[in-house]
């Protein structure tokens, strides 16, 4: 849904180019090298030059001498690809080790499509058929196919479709995926090997548990929850910026959880939003994300389509890509609505996206607590500061100002429901509202008719008081 204020204001994506340092020897067999490779390129072989460098005995002593020293000692890179590695040994058997896990768990992410379409960002769009997604690799769900629509909550007005499903870069493109087949963001090569390690690709770190208060990890939030009874689900529209992104290793979310569970290693979440993650994506565009957990971002779940649990049922939306338009200080806001329930009938959690988009289902057999209800309820936005420059970071939440500056200057949230044990849409009873750093990003609750239950929150992280 948008919020039409002022005009949009367009952001145009920065290209980088990349640079290459090359060294020249300059004594005559590098000369002849350099001949070498032009006159190959010519299609004829400097057959005089090279041979009079390998008959020269100092030449030959000094390749033998080499030799010997490359297969005794270890090989070290300041540079792996286009991956800065420090102080790191070259193993070429780890290498190929390592090169054949990301082979296979590409293989496993990217499944055969009928149709591919390239986006205006770079990013590539596959169309599979929805019974052959990653979701149905699931030892619980294999076999399967995708399940028809439940019921909505009682109280949820269902709008233009058409609407829901033009919020993302590459529909620009105008093209489509074919009746019977779901839009998966292709995965590449460079993007697991932005990853601490392949088996964690596409997983929160460990240390990431949703909490209520400062937990010491990097992790700071600005959020505003309920708890303290039996949820089914929660609505909410979420204002859509592109926060700044200091280190490639932080990201800037806003999203919704639906938790059960204790903050220990038993915690079962349910969360969809937007971020920018420049690790995972390897770019700064905001982007419609999901996340599932049963064991604390331990072992279980991921984002977005990127293991098996999460079932796709919608055509034209793509988890995982870019959003377009966003908002703009003092300009065009921009929000996407977002509703997470919990279908009476079969028991697995639907997420809906805008007025009547059904995305898809995380299946109930993929929980443990959250196979019953939730027990809480969180919105809101959460950064990472990764200390790296001794200071804090100036990630930016939201807009990158704080809530006190209002409506078309801070991110806000607005509309906030849940669904109760009837599958009706309630208001939101007792929201609280928490700023684990205060002085780094801030929130600040209000309610009136328009909106219902709403917040401002965020900021711009590094500053006078936030050091």
């Amino acid at each position: 849904m948008a919020v039409d204020v002022f005009p949009w204001t367009k952001s145009k994506p920065r290209n980088t180019q990349p640079r290459s340092v090359a060294g020249t020897r300059k004594h005559k067999c590098g000369q002849a090298h350099a001949n070498l490779s032009t006159h190959t390129r010519e299609g004829s072989f400097p057959n005089m030059a090279f041979s009079l460098c390998l008959r020269s005995p100092i030449i030959s002593l000094l390749l033998h001498f080499l030799l010997v020293v490359s297969t005794l000692c270890p090989v070290h890179s300041s540079q792996f690809g286009n991956h800065p590695v420090a102080n790191q040994t070259f193993r070429p058997k780890e290498e190929l080790r390592k090169l054949n896990a990301v082979r296979a768990r590409l293989q496993q992410i990217n499944k055969p499509p009928v149709k591919t379409i390239q986006s205006p960002d770079g990013d590539i769009i596959d169309c599979v058929m929805s019974h052959k997604q990653p979701a149905f690799d699931h030892p619980l769900l294999k076999g399967q196919k995708p399940l028809d629509a439940p019921e909505r909550p009682r109280g949820h007005n269902q709008m233009d479709d058409d609407l829901s499903e033009k919020f993302q870069l590459w529909s620009l493109s105008g093209e489509w995926c074919p009746e019977g087949t779901i839009p998966i963001r292709r995965t590449r090569e460079e993007d697991i090997l932005r990853a601490s390690s392949v088996g964690r690709f596409g997983m929160k770190k460990t240390l990431n548990r949703v909490r209520r208060d400062t937990s010491g990890n990097g992790h700071e939030h600005a959020i505003g929850y309920v708890t303290g009874d039996t949820y089914y689900g929660a609505k909410a529209s979420i204002n859509v910026w592109a926060p700044v992104v200091e280190n490639p290793s932080e990201f800037s979310l806003s999203q919704m959880w639906v938790i059960s569970g204790s903050f220990g290693d038993d915690l079962n979440t349910i969360e969809a939003g937007w971020q920018v993650s420049p690790g995972l994506y390897g770019d700064r565009y905001p982007r419609f994300f999901t996340y599932w957990t049963t064991d604390a971002y331990q072992a279980t779940g991921c984002y977005n389509l990127l293991c098996s649990g999460f079932v796709q049922t919608n055509s034209k939306i793509a988890i995982g890509a870019a959003i377009s338009p966003t908002s703009s200080y003092q300009g065009g806001q921009f929000d996407i609505s977002l509703l997470i329930w919990k279908d009476p009938k079969h028991g697995n959690w639907w997420l809906e996206f805008g007025g009547g988009s059904l995305v898809g289902y995380w299946p109930s057999s993929l929980f443990s607590h959250l196979r019953d209800h939730a027990s809480m309820i969180h919105f809101g936005g959460e950064i990472v500061n990764s200390g790296l420059s001794g200071s804090h970071t100036s990630t930016q939440m939201g807009s990158g100002h704080f809530a006190e500056e209002g409506f078309g200057k801070a991110s806000y949230f607005r509309n906030m429901q849940v669904v109760d044990w009837d599958n009706s849409l309630i208001p939101l009873s007792n929201l609280k509202v928490l700023a684990d750093h205060p002085n780094c990003y801030h929130i600040q609750g209000g309610f009136n008719k328009a909106w219902g239950n709403y917040f401002y929150y965020g900021g711009p992280g590094r500053n006078v008081k936030c050091p």
